[in-house]
């Protein structure tokens, strides 16, 4: 990055089941206000914010920075389904790498309803219906009642089982994973313990999918500061995590060719990981920690692929060896992930951000990775963006 950009700093809120929240406004000030805390600075500080939801009203980012402050601040609010908090932050970046500000604020927050995803304009063509088409086409249209992104997560999984000949059941020790791992952390939605067998002895879904290996309807709020370097030091202010790379991408022709995990944004995370590598100069073999866009296990499980962590054909070896946990190779999701830390889709990108971020200070408390200098985040949606961030501890 030709000019640094620093988290200054992160915050969020514990994260909890739809109807057991504050209002959106009230979770995303209390996230802004953790994050400008963690900073050590006002929001009369801030140049832009930046502030993402999927779904609410227009404006509904000032509404919820307005009770933070009336400052004239200039606020964009952004939606780019489950990759919104991160493409909020991706703007925040690249408005203070431009240097056309030295401080903006990136936020996320999610007011959502109990159950799945449902259609909220019926009188107008979906934005996935594409993707629906090329499903319906490659697996037949799914029953009635079953959740939408399930099927196309589901059809992905399927689809790798049948290519690679593996046992399906593989996918349910990446939700065993995520319950070891959300035990340790305070912010989420799912911490007690689950075994395989109880993840597969959970209601069906769709494909390989039991209701254990999908990601919860969650509410909550996250945020995230970010500054230009010689802002840092001229302030006092911490500088110690850059982002040393970032890259979004959105589909190209090959999303809709008739593969189902393409379909699901595997060719997207490739390109964006591809140009995050060559930008940091930082590669998969270098990772000790990530957070990666776990909506359902079969995405964590091929997104391991797409990202190089292991190599084509081998995600059921890297999963059963251990190497995405504790004493393996790369801890994935210490967080506990979507599935058991939960998913409030416009916040997930800036909490992922958040986990890294502490994860690199020391502040992990029980879920600390060893040695960690670097740290990858992959936050991905359907329709499609994919936003891959690296993170770096640096000299203050």
């Amino acid at each position: 990055m030709s000019n640094p950009v620093a988290v200054a700093g992160v915050g969020m809120i514990p994260f909890t089941k739809p109807g057991k929240s504050e209002s959106y406004d009230v979770m995303g000030a209390e996230a802004a206000r953790r994050a400008l805390a963690d900073a050590g600075i006002g929001y009369d500080g801030v140049q832009q914010a930046y502030v993402g939801y999927v779904f609410g009203d227009s404006t509904s980012g000032q509404k919820a920075l307005y009770h933070v402050g009336l400052s004239g601040t200039p606020v964009v609010n952004v939606n780019n389904n489950c990759s919104t908090g991160s493409s909020a932050l991706y703007l925040a970046r690249q408005a203070v790498e431009s240097g056309a500000v030295d401080v903006a604020l990136a936020l996320g927050f999610e007011q959502m309803m109990p159950g799945a995803i449902g259609t909220a304009y019926p009188d107008r063509p979906p934005s996935l219906e594409a993707f629906e088409q090329i499903r319906d086409q490659v697996r037949g249209a799914p029953d009635p009642g079953v959740p939408n992104a399930a099927t196309f997560f589901g059809a992905a999984g399927q689809q790798y089982v049948e290519n690679h000949g593996i046992d399906p059941s593989v996918f349910a020790h990446i939700t065993v994973k995520s319950r070891q791992h959300a035990a340790n952390n305070p912010y989420a939605v799912f911490r007690a313990p689950l075994t395989a067998d109880e993840v597969l002895a959970s209601p069906h879904i769709y494909g390989p999918l039991t209701r254990y290996q999908c990601c919860p309807p969650t509410c909550g709020a996250a945020a995230a500061v970010v500054v230009s370097k010689a802002y840092a030091k001229r302030h006092g202010l911490r500088s110690d995590v850059v982002i040393a790379g970032q890259s979004l991408r959105t589909d190209t022709a090959s999303s809709f060719d008739g593969d189902m995990m393409r379909l699901v944004g595997y060719d997207m995370a490739v390109a964006a990981s591809k140009a995050v590598y060559e930008q940091s100069g930082i590669g998969p073999e270098d990772l000790r920690v990530l957070e990666l866009h776990d909506c359902f296990t079969t995405n964590e499980f091929i997104t391991y692929e797409a990202l190089g962590l292991t190599p084509p054909g081998t995600a059921d070896k890297f999963v059963l060896s251990g190497d995405n946990t504790y004493g393996g190779r790369v801890v994935t999701n210490p967080s506990g992930g979507l599935i058991s830390k939960g998913h409030p889709l416009g916040a997930t990108g800036l909490a992922q951000c958040a986990e890294l971020v502490w994860q690199l200070r020391g502040q992990a408390g029980d879920r600390q990775v060893d040695d960690v200098d670097v740290a990858l985040q992959h936050n991905l949606g359907l329709g499609g963006a994919c936003v891959v961030t690296m993170y770096q501890k640096v000299d203050a």
